[in-house]
């Protein structure tokens, strides 16, 4: 299921991102107390994290507050600004600020950590398309933060645009294939154990030749791990990777 930002009136999507909403339309009596745009959105969040991304709408995040839909459009316009507000409080989630440490590599490993740990916390938000950005400030920091991490690399432009995208689509991706990993057994019913092993012993009566026809797969299982490893440890060799191709774009 993919979703994409930005499809809400851009004229009150970008006035809610940047604090600037407005007066609440009210009725006679005014708006109930308690309810305002920022509960919306936590209760938005709320919604997303315990059931996913299928689950959220404006009826179900009115229903976590007590209150009717209807009641929560005083506040958002609709669902499609609500999902921008979800999306960019997620983000101000990440550390803000100048680098922590001296060396760019540990700067950039730091950055990536937060985001991928943010991603798992709030998995839905990797169901939300980066073809067009929701333009917050927590978004737009957390690029800020990452082109502050990378300034003392001192790439050129066009290597830096492409090590910013590579960055970021690598940590949205390993997060997306831990959170599929962790979600999996609970869709199915069936452990990654029980998986793996049916079908491995299923593969080995079919092509009892596998090692001779996959000799390179048959030697890196053989070196440890399987294929069905995902998670920090892959995410900490890819990032690892990443940056040795980074830092061998410096000066070039």
């Amino acid at each position: 299921m993919t979703v994409y930002a930005g499809q809400g009136d851009a004229h009150c999507s970008l006035a809610l991102l940047w604090g600037h909403p407005g007066e609440p339309r009210t009725g006679r009596s005014g708006p109930k107390p308690g309810l305002s745009v920022d509960a919306i959105v936590s209760a938005g969040i709320a919604v997303a994290d315990a059931e996913g991304m299928a689950a959220l709408s404006m009826r179900a995040v009115g229903e976590r507050l007590g209150r009717t839909a209807m009641a929560l459009y005083t506040y958002v316009p609709g669902k499609a600004e609500l999902l921008d507000l979800m999306h960019d409080r997620v983000l101000a989630e990440l550390p803000t600020g100048t680098p922590e440490f001296d060396d760019w590599r540990a700067d950039v490993t730091a950055w990536a950590e937060e985001l991928y740990a943010c991603y798992l916390r709030h998995p839905w938000v990797l169901q939300v398309s980066q073809a067009r950005p929701v333009l917050g400030p927590a978004e737009l920091a957390a690029m800020e933060n990452l082109l502050a991490a990378l300034r003392p690399a001192g790439l050129p432009a066009g290597r830096l645009r492409g090590a910013v995208a590579a960055l970021w689509q690598f940590v949205r991706g390993t997060a997306a294939a831990t959170a599929d990993a962790r979600g999996a057994a609970a869709a199915t019913g069936v452990t990654d154990e029980e998986w793996w092993s049916t079908r491995s012993a299923r593969l080995a009566e079919l092509a009892p030749d596998f090692p001779q026809r996959f000799p390179l797969l048959t030697a890196l299982q053989s070196a440890g791990g399987s294929p069905e490893d995902t998670g920090a440890d892959a995410f900490r060799t890819g990032l690892a990777v990443l940056l040795d191709g980074v830092a061998a774009g410096v000066g070039a």
